[in-house]
């Protein structure tokens, strides 16, 4: 089972709901102000969004001009919010596990995905299904935790880390992770595995951003210096490369 199936379980979605809900969630202060300049002008584009959790982002996008919203999830809890979020909104939503994302006949301007794909054991085949599921001059924008976050399980101890440890960088593959008294299982890859699968399905990096800490965005001058201790998100823009085919091969 995906780790999705946790936020179906009602303590885990109060607490969960509880974190990524506070003024100073990572994903509020420094993820989301890096990620959506990366977006662009969205007015008139398809978007699909793979873990769109409670479509908060179809909302923003929307705001921007979006013409459509597709969501995808693998929890029910999650799409029943998002229904109520974009209703009225011109938004399909669908519970589906992003392991086995069916590749539709739809094509998309953005492709978007925040903070789920280090979830997911296998990101090359996914990124072959992305490349197919763009417009020729389509985008691909997701973040991940950063790869020095898991690397190692080591700091993931107690409810407010002081110090960080970095170990087994290179050794690349499956992290169980206690988060919100649960065992999550993650999938640690280096940033240069990130790039290189990108790359090998058939994109061209645009941008790399790390959520670099804006002390404006922070209550207390405390979290701020915090903050800037270490990065929590890697965020990578890519581009379909013209002139590929549908797994991301050159046509010759």
């Amino acid at each position: 089972m995906g780790g999705y199936t946790y936020y179906n379980e009602d303590d885990f979605f109060r607490s969960y709901q509880e974190r990524r809900h506070r003024a100073e969630s990572p994903n509020n202060v420094m993820e989301g102000p890096a990620l959506m300049p990366l977006l662009g002008n969205v007015e008139g584009k398809d978007v699909l969004d793979l873990g769109c959790g409670d479509g908060q982002t179809g909302v923003e996008l929307f705001a921007g001009g979006a013409s459509s919203y597709h969501g995808i999830d693998g929890s029910v809890r999650m799409i029943e919010l998002a229904e109520g979020n974009l209703k009225d909104m011109n938004a399909t939503l669908e519970q589906m596990d992003l392991n086995v994302l069916e590749v539709g006949i739809m094509k998309y301007d953005l492709i978007i995905s925040r903070f789920v794909l280090h979830y997911l054991a296998d990101l090359s085949t996914l990124f072959q299904k992305i490349h197919h599921l763009l417009k020729e001059d389509g985008k691909f924008v997701f973040s991940v935790q950063h790869p020095i976050i898991t690397a190692s399980i080591k700091s993931a101890q107690g409810k407010l880390r002081a110090d960080w440890i970095v170990d087994d960088y290179f050794d690349v593959g499956e992290r169980i992770e206690p988060w919100i008294n649960q065992p999550v299982t993650k999938y640690h890859r280096t940033t240069e595995r990130y790039v290189q699968e990108l790359l090998d399905a058939g994109f061209m990096l645009i941008n790399l951003k790390e959520g670099t800490p804006e002390r404006h965005r922070f209550n207390t001058v405390e979290e701020y210096e915090r903050r800037k201790r270490i990065p929590l998100c890697l965020i990578l823009s890519a581009e379909k490369v013209p002139g590929t085919d549908q797994e991301g091969r050159r046509i010759k």
